[in-house]
């Protein structure tokens, strides 16, 4: 398939309405849909919002905002997807939940359709093995935030065929995204990196090393990074950087992978981060 221009959403949190967005603006039509009622619409009026700032800022003209939000439509369950090219699931990062997922999502779409995860650690191969088209399935990991993140980690299971991987790389370019190919491992190339960074740092204050500001800034002046490792894990969500760490931990089997104890009471008490107005900091509510 050469030419993937009519694409379903699943998930319209904050990862799934980010891919909505770009895919709209690169003139694909979009299919959102998320199982919790009103979830799609919110995403949508945050879509509108964040297109609106663009306007106001003079980066893009009205009529365009207009286009744009003409090209997303809210299907209210996954039978709206049947006549998709292409299907990126943006679920929260549980196995079992995105395994169930793609089972479903392998009975509502065509067979030749194409079935992306944009998971940042599972096994793309386990979520293809849920299907009868497992050389259809590939990983398709965006970072966040995705409008203004430029790359994009294509991961490719056992069974992946030449042709969906091609057809997905093309893809990732019309979005004017920058593509690197991971192999199928935990975390796959920026997470493996990525999460025992942010939860040393969560060792580290739980050691008292330094204080959460005084790490923060030290890894920005120091390591000339643009966030701090507390800030970078408030944006992600503190629920999917444990998930993620314990992914990492369980698969590859050592001490240096496993999440630090003041991870685990953060999410335990529910201070995720920006998205709950608390986590290494307070935010306003969101």
């Amino acid at each position: 398939m050469d030419t993937l221009s009519r694409i379903g959403v699943v998930g319209a949190g904050q990862m799934g309405r980010g891919i909505a967005q770009v895919l709209a603006q690169a003139g694909c039509t979009v299919l959102l849909n998320d199982a919790l009622a009103g979830a799609a619409e919110r995403g949508l009026a945050r879509i509108d919002a964040a297109l609106g700032r663009l306007v106001e800022k003079g980066t893009l003209v009205a009529a365009e905002r207009t286009a744009v939000l003409g090209r997303i439509a809210i299907v209210p369950d996954l039978t709206g997807l049947e006549g998709c090219d292409l299907v990126i699931e943006a679920v929260s990062e549980d196995q079992a939940l995105k395994s169930r997922l793609f089972a479903e999502l392998d009975q509502a779409t065509r067979p030749e359709a194409i079935l992306a995860s944009n998971t940042s650690s599972i096994s793309i191969t386990l979520l293809g093995a849920q299907t009868k088209r497992p050389g259809k399935v590939i990983g398709m990991h965006f970072m966040n935030p995705v409008p203004v993140m430029r790359l994009i980690e294509v991961v490719r299971g056992l069974a992946t065929d030449d042709a969906t991987y091609d057809a997905v790389v093309a893809l990732g370019r019309r979005l004017g995204k920058q593509v690197v190919t991971a192999a199928d491992s935990p975390g796959f190339i920026v997470n493996r990196l990525l999460i025992p960074f942010l939860n040393e740092a969560c060792v580290a204050l739980q050691e008292s090393v330094g204080t959460v500001a005084d790490i923060d800034t030290g890894i920005k002046l120091g390591l000339n990074h643009p966030m701090g490792p507390f800030e970078l894990a408030d944006l992600i969500g503190l629920d999917t950087c444990l998930g993620i760490a314990e992914v990492l931990h369980a698969q590859l089997g050592e001490d240096r992978y496993r999440p630090a104890v003041l991870l685990r009471r953060y999410v335990a008490a529910g201070w995720l981060g920006r998205k709950s107005g608390r986590g290494f900091y307070r935010y306003d509510a969101p």
